[in-house]
């Protein structure tokens, strides 16, 4: 399964299919912190938010590089639960190079104040940013060619969910759990202090939770569309 992981990112990365989502990432860092510095909490906070349509983008086009044809062999070849997992697993570590990177952005921008609260400020901001990762992979998943068939419903269900996200994510919203908790995380970090235990403990179990449900599904639906 390993060698397919390689191949699937391989074919991501030499195919050129990494530059439209590597360019949309240094817009989104490059808006965020060059207005100037913010505390590290508030920063990541709203980085990782903002980065979650970019990681749900990327992570369809991970897997909507390999051919039909060629992913039918290789569910072949390796099974399908195997083969499945393999390009979630190349979703993932590439969503979290992205993430890497965008811990590591706001220093080169000089948009973090240096004060006494900055190490759980980057803390909690790497927090953000894990907890964006699977529900931005599944998505990615649910919205991709072996899903939705065809390139325009790809693209009409990675909107959609996108838009529900942030209508869905605002304070207040009538049903907020029907979406991962992006914007929650971060309206949480916005604040002067960081948020108690228990608040974390809700945002990790709704993300994890969350997560696993599209999962579920997305696995549901392959073995339904094989």
């Amino acid at each position: 399964m390993s060698a397919l992981v390689r191949m699937r990112l391989a074919g991501f990365l030499r195919g050129g299919r990494i530059l439209a989502p590597a360019i949309a990432v240094l817009i989104v860092l490059g808006v965020i912190y060059g207005g100037g510095a913010s505390p590290a909490a508030v920063a990541y906070g709203y980085s990782a938010a903002a980065l979650f349509p970019v990681l749900a983008w990327q992570s369809k086009l991970l897997l909507d590089t390999e051919p039909d044809g060629q992913r039918r062999l290789a569910r072949v070849a390796v099974g399908g639960r195997r083969e499945a997992l393999a390009g979630v697993s190349a979703a993932t570590l590439l969503a979290l190079l992205v993430c890497a990177l965008a811990m590591v952005a706001p220093w080169l921008f000089r948009g973090i104040e240096t004060d006494k609260a900055v190490v759980s400020g980057v803390l909690l901001g790497l927090l953000a940013h894990v907890l964006a990762v699977p529900p931005a992979v599944a998505l990615g998943a649910l919205a991709s060619r072996a899903i939705t068939r065809g390139v325009r419903n790809g693209i009409a269900v990675l909107v959609t969910a996108v838009i529900l996200v942030v209508v869905l994510g605002l304070q207040g919203s009538f049903a907020p759990w029907l979406v991962p908790p992006v914007m929650a995380t971060a309206r949480a970090l916005n604040d002067a202090t960081p948020p108690p235990a228990a608040t974390l403990a809700v945002l990790i179990g709704w993300a994890v939770l969350w997560a696993v449900v599209a999962f579920g599904t997305y696995a549901r639906l392959r073995r339904l569309r094989t």
